[in-house]
């Protein structure tokens, strides 16, 4: 009795998991979404480091946007002429060209030319100094140089100068913007290389107040809105900004005139050179 028993449950359990399995097989022949095999192939083709820096969510992501023509496969910042041209080839699309974005420093107030008011010497991160007292540079919006966008890029495209300023090096950068987001005082912006009129000051300071700070400070003097292109630089709340829909009207000459050096032209690394002062010696 005990044995038919047995014999009975073992039935009914196996024929409920029976009935359960082919209900699973049926739903997942009927809702199963086809997806196209060269996703996975082109993924495994791309960095898989997931930074972001195309646009897309990741690199599946970008796979599945490279096979329907949404992107191109030079878009990707990290991957290199040869595996461009792999992925081109795989899919049977142009390799595209892609356009060179780096990270780009809106200070070049280093500890060289910076008034300091006080010491710091606390948590050495940029994050924890400017919680307390400004980090004790006299400028409110000055580079802090205690290396957290060196710390969080994963690529060692940044490292720090004698001047304690941040220098990112463009043919390691893949504008993941890791330091953007790492930079407590917004001083990171990702922009194309092909723009290289930079405005290093983010100080909203004017005269001799900014220049009291900072001896490489944007004095709001508008020497730079008057020699540039039309309309390529104006003064805005005391303080040079570019406007980069002009910038086929860039020339080396719209920075020549400025008396402190806050506007450079960068072609390679910034602060690889010291800033070009006009006038009496500072």
């Amino acid at each position: 009795m005990v044995g038919s028993t047995t014999l009975l449950s073992a039935a009914i359990l196996g024929g409920v998991s029976l009935t359960f399995a082919l209900l699973i097989a049926i739903a997942n022949k009927k809702l199963r979404v086809w997806e196209d095999p060269r996703v996975n192939a082109v993924t495994d083709m791309l960095p898989g480091s997931n930074c972001g820096a195309c646009g897309a969510a990741g690199c599946r992501a970008f796979a599945e946007e490279l096979i329907v023509g949404q992107r191109e496969p030079a878009q990707c910042t990290q991957l290199g002429g040869d595996d461009v041209v792999e992925v081109a080839n795989y899919l049977g699309v142009d390799a595209g060209e892609a356009v060179k974005r780096v990270a780009r420093l809106l200070c070049a107030g280093g500890s060289n030319v910076t008034v300091r008011y006080a010491e710091y010497c606390g948590v050495q991160t940029c994050g924890a100094a400017a919680a307390v007292a400004a980090g004790g540079k006299g400028c409110a919006w000055a580079c802090l140089g205690l290396a957290d966008c060196e710390r969080v890029c994963d690529y060692d495209a940044i490292f720090m100068n004698e001047h304690d300023l941040p220098v990112v090096i463009p043919d390691r950068c893949t504008a993941c913007g890791d330091c953007v987001e790492g930079c407590p005082r917004d001083l990171f912006v990702i922009m194309p290389t092909e723009q290289k009129i930079i405005v290093q000051c983010r100080s909203l300071l004017e005269g001799d107040e900014a220049e009291s700070l900072c001896k490489v400070a944007c004095n709001g003097c508008g020497l730079c809105a008057t020699d540039a292109a039309p309309e390529l630089i104006q003064i805005v709340d005391g303080l040079a900004v570019v406007d980069y829909e002009l910038n086929e009207r860039a020339d080396h000459k719209a920075i020549t005139r400025c008396p402190t050096g806050a506007i450079a032209w960068v072609e390679a690394e910034q602060f690889s050179k010291e800033p070009v002062l006009i006038g009496s010696e500072r």
